[in-house]
This record gives structure tokens, C-alpha cells and sequence, in this order.
């Protein structure tokens, strides 16, 4: 008896969630979401890596690289405030990869295939929730840069867009490490991974240096890395107030991610749900 109820109650479970409204999936998803950031509220240190990193780091190679190479601290905060925003923020999706595998390692996602809501609804709220933490990592780069002496001459609505501008490139990168969440074995491996992929791309990129300075070999690298065309496009918005190439091939990118590895992941993603 207990069998057989077990089964029709698994029967209409199935059935409506597989029955959920648009309407009803963006509510979960939104629920999800609120439940992405009572875990920070619950584990503030969750927020250090958007938090004092961007501070640590801004300050440090602010006065260890500013004199060596723009000659001083000023000259120096107009090429490495960009190029800083860029590093912490886009590192800060792959917490998007690293807690949907725990989540997953804990059963956490079996009790969430028990619930009459939309099989979508908790990575959509692991996406939004992270969207926070990205507007946190920009605001805390730029408001220590200012601090420092920086002063974009793009003006505040370039430097809203700018921020933006990595906001939506690094969400769109959360689709590769959300994908690495789902295959890998476990949480320590998609971090492993996904640093094994992003330190390369930021550090041999125009981030912390003009890439003029670099041999030539490397420089061929960098001229076509991605995160150099974020950069620069970063650079052009909140220094000079203009929206070039660069930012064009960034959206680009970001759009281009998206297509590819969204539907990898859903398709990985629907098979574990």
C-alpha cells in the first residue's frame, strides 16, 4: 500500500512539474534566487572573493606595479581599475559552477525534483542570485579605485555601462562553469578546472599591462584574447566616454558563449533533474 501511494504521489509530482506556467517557472526562479542570498546572509564569508579581494588586490598592484610601469599611481589607476573589474568579477562566476555541485553532492537537487516547480527554477535562481554578487564585486573596484585617485573621465553613465558591460559578459561565462558543475565529480574539481582556465586568460591578457610591452609571440596571444577585448572596451567606456570595437566583440563573445554551452548545460542539466 505504502508502494503503491509512493507511486501515484511520484506520478503527480511528475506531473505538475512538468505542467508549470511561464509565469509559475520565473516565481520559483525568483524563490530560488531568495534562497541563493539567505545562504550568504546565513555564511557571509561566502562574499569574500567579491568583498576584499577587489580591495586586496586593487590596493596592492596599485603601488607595487603604478611607479614600475606608468611611472606613478596615478598614471597607473586609469589602466589597472578596468583591467582589475574585469579579473575579480568574471573569477567570481565560477561559484555559479562550484555550489550547483555541492547542491547536487548533498541531495539537495533530489529534494528539489520532489517539488511541484519548474526543473529550470534553481539554476535560473543560481544565475540571478550570482548577478548580485557581480554588481557587489564592480561597485567595491570602482569605489576603491576612486578612492585611490581614479577618476574616469568617460563620466558616471559610461562607468554605469561599463560595469554592465562585465556584469553580462561575466553571467554569460557562468554557462561554461554551471556546465562544469554538472559533469564534473566534484566541487574541488570545477574550481580546479575552471581556475586552470581563467588564470591564463586574465593574466596574459592587457589587464595589468600595455600589451605593447609584451615579445611578440605573446603579444599575438593577447591581441586575441577575449579578456583583452573586455578590457579595452572596459578602458574605452569609463576613461574616454566611447563605445568602440572592442565592446561590440565583447558582446559578441559573451552571446556566442551562451549559445553554446546554455543548451550543453540544460541538456546536461535535465538529465540530472
Amino acid at each position: 500500500m505504502t508502494t503503491i501511494t509512493s507511486t501515484i504521489q511520484s506520478g503527480v509530482s511528475r506531473e505538475l512539474r512538468n505542467h508549470v506556467s511561464v509565469g509559475q517557472t520565473v516565481r520559483n526562479s525568483f524563490s530560488m534566487a531568495y534562497r541563493g542570498l539567505l545562504k550568504v546572509r546565513r555564511t557571509p564569508e561566502q562574499l569574500i572573493d567579491v568583498t576584499l579581494q577587489p580591495i586586496i588586490f586593487t590596493v596592492m598592484f596599485t603601488f607595487i606595479f603604478g611607479g614600475a610601469i606608468a611611472g606613478d599611481v596615478a598614471s597607473y589607476l586609469p589602466l589597472l581599475i578596468p583591467g582589475i573589474l574585469v579579473q575579480t568579477v568574471i573569477t567570481t562566476s565560477v561559484v555559479t559552477g562550484v555550489q550547483l555541485r555541492e547542491d547536487m553532492d548533498k541531495g539537495v537537487f533530489d529534494r528539489f525534483k520532489s517539488l511541484p516547480i519548474a526543473r529550470i527554477a534553481p539554476l535560473a535562481g543560481a544565475l540571478l542570485a550570482d548577478t548580485v554578487r557581480y554588481t557587489i564585486a564592480t561597485t567595491i573596484t570602482f569605489v576603491v579605485g576612486f578612492i585611490l585617485g581614479y577618476r574616469p573621465e568617460g563620466g558616471l553613465g559610461f562607468v554605469v555601462l561599463a560595469g554592465l558591460l562585465v556584469i553580462v559578459c561575466s553571467w554569460a561565462l557562468s554557462w561554461i562553469f554551471a556546465f562544469f558543475g554538472v559533469i564534473a565529480r566534484s566541487a574541488s574539481s570545477v574550481q580546479g578546472i575552471s581556475f586552470l582556465v581563467l588564470f591564463p586568460l586574465t593574466f596574459l591578457s592587457n589587464a595589468f599591462v600595455p600589451s605593447d610591452t609584451m615579445p611578440g609571440w605573446l603579444q599575438a596571444f593577447v591581441n586575441v584574447n577575449p579578456v583583452s577585448h573586455l578590457v579595452s572596451a572596459v578602458r574605452d567606456l569609463a576613461n574616454v566616454g566611447t563605445i568602440g570595437g572592442d565592446f561590440w566583440l565583447a558582446l559578441l563573445g559573451a552571446a556566442v558563449v551562451v549559445a553554446i554551452f546554455a543548451p550543453l548545460f540544460v541538456r546536461a542539466y535535465m538529465r540530472k533533474a
